[in-house]
């Protein structure tokens, strides 16, 4: 056993130096938005906002005003009311009245073979009459240059699909511990910094920010080919790079911020629409991805009561790892670099969520999002 525990130690150690060594070399390859020099404002072409908003009464207000504020000359934002219970509908009504540049599309009713939210993007951007189209989410909020920015690196990198990293905004030790640890696995799992490379199968998209090249998104079949995602940002991001679009991304926390969920029940509630889709529906990768957070993220915590001598040195040295790249990540975040010591409840509130997501998906078979349920099948069917 004790030889057991220490090649596992010895390879959890090289995992994270070898871990260490490509987020180090990924992330000196990322560019920032602040560093783009911004064209003239009648350089840039129309550009078309759209967000598809459903409930939304406590963000959407500041979100859209965030937009409507944006440093363009040529601008206009779709937003499509998608059945909203609350006062969403009324408050973008009010807000287009005394904008002319807002315009608001309501939705009564859903058509068969779509989830609610891609129905709306899909609705908003036929709408649209920009060459540029951004799509993000109704509590997103944005600091006066950032599309700005983002179309003047889009013109001239001459891409397609342009996605951003914001800052991700939760309350509370854990929720923040879970965001930065989050977004540490996302990294590794996309690789952003190969999205640029047309050899590379790497692609990313974030739902906050999306700016395509409106005939680029129509090429790709608009959102009628992800219809049934609920991981529709990323599928966004993989069919532009199966197609052969050019695509980047930029790091924008300085620029863009979400409030992503209030309390940890919500968390759990929020993500059970994608858990399970963000891992391909197959058990096998949740069972996958549980040993590996069990495995780098909790375990070197516990081993370093359990174990001894050269053991436990090479633990200790994997815990300092995983410090060093939460640290690393939290201040980019703007999270607290200490919430590091909160990794193993973080990891286990990570397994939660998918366990949670994957049963629910399974006994119910499908996900209720927004009040709609959708069938697991269909789900399953729209592959990407």
């Amino acid at each position: 056993m004790d030889i057991l525990l220490f090649w596992l130690s010895a390879f959890t150690a090289v995992t994270f130096l070898l871990v260490a060594a490509e987020l180090a070399r990924g992330r000196g390859k990322l560019r920032h938005l602040a560093a783009v020099e911004p064209l003239l404002r009648a350089e840039l072409p129309l550009v078309s906002v759209v967000v598809a908003a459903r409930d939304e009464e406590r963000n959407v207000e500041e979100a859209m005003g965030s937009i409507l504020a944006q440093d363009l000359a040529r601008m206009e934002l779709v937003v499509v009311d998608d059945r909203s219970a609350d006062r969403t509908g009324e408050i973008l009504d009010r807000l287009a009245a005394a904008d002319p540049r807002l315009r608001v599309v309501h939705v009564r009713e859903l058509p068969a073979g779509w989830l609610g939210k891609n129905h709306a993007l899909d609705l908003g951007a036929a709408e649209a009459r920009g060459e540029l189209i951004l799509f993000t989410d109704a509590d997103v909020v944005m600091a006066p240059q950032t599309v700005r920015l983002a179309a003047t690196y889009m013109v001239r990198e001459r891409l397609d699909h342009l996605t951003m990293a914001p800052r991700i905004v939760m309350p509370g030790f854990l929720l923040q511990a879970f965001g930065v640890l989050f977004g540490i696995c996302f990294l590794l799992f996309s690789r952003p910094w190969k999205a640029r490379d047309p050899r590379s199968p790497s692609h990313i998209g974030i739902g906050a920010f999306n700016l395509v090249r409106a005939s680029s998104y129509r090429r790709i079949g608009t959102h009628r080919a992800i219809a049934m995602r609920p991981d529709d940002d990323m599928k966004l991001g993989k069919l532009m790079k199966k197609n052969g679009q050019r695509q980047d991304f930029l790091v924008a926390v300085s620029h863009v911020s979400v409030e992503w969920y209030r309390s940890i029940p919500e968390a759990v509630r929020g993500l059970r629409k994608n858990g399970f889709a963000g891992l391909d529906y197959r058990v096998s990768m949740v069972v996958l991805a549980t040993l590996t957070q069990l495995a780098f993220f909790i375990f070197p915590f516990i081993a370093l009561f359990l174990t001894t001598g050269p053991t436990r040195l090479l633990y200790a040295f994997s815990v300092a790892m995983i410090l060093g790249l939460f640290g690393g990540a939290a201040r980019e975040q703007r999270a607290p670099i200490w919430g590091g010591i909160a990794v193993p409840l973080a990891s286990l509130l990570f397994i939660a969520i998918v366990w949670n997501a994957t049963l629910y998906a399974l006994v119910h078979r499908g996900i209720e999002w927004r009040g709609t349920h959708y069938p697991l099948d269909e789900l399953r069917a729209n592959r990407v």
